[in-house]
């Protein structure tokens, strides 16, 4: 009994492993991403919440070289605020939320990337205003 037990987990593994979804990589469609317009009741408090969907790239928190031969596509954002130098790595998949940002106009570059930082579609390019917010008593 435990013999036969033991050769149906490996039949199922065998035959998991021979279809699992990563495979070598094949050239691929370029990624496209589809970015909202910030939620507009949040921004009124100050908060940025930006909803996204993306084809051609699953965004997952990967890295690494290794991660290039995975098929379908794996990858994540860079997400950078105001023209800054430095980005941030969005992972999760769920909407961008950013908070603390000063009343006035912004921009929000958002670019889908591989495993390995490297663009793979056009960036998105959001511009929005925080409006002043009132005192309260």
């Amino acid at each position: 009994m435990t013999n036969a037990f033991i050769a149906v987990v490996v039949a199922i593994a065998i035959w998991w492993t021979a279809n699992a979804a990563a495979q070598t990589a094949e050239p691929q469609p370029a990624a496209k991403l589809v970015v909202d317009a910030p939620l507009p009741e949040p921004l009124s408090r100050g908060v940025v919440f930006i909803q996204y969907r993306t084809e051609n790239l699953q965004v997952v928190p990967v890295f690494g070289a290794n991660a290039l031969d995975v098929s379908p596509r794996i990858g994540h954002l860079h997400v950078a605020i105001d023209g800054a130098s430095w980005v941030w790595a969005e992972t999760s998949g769920g909407p961008i939320i950013i908070a603390g940002l000063p009343e006035g106009e912004h921009k929000v570059e958002i670019t889908p990337v591989n495993a390995n930082h490297q663009p793979v579609g056009q960036s998105a390019v959001l511009e929005f205003v925080i409006p002043a917010r009132m005192a309260t008593k």
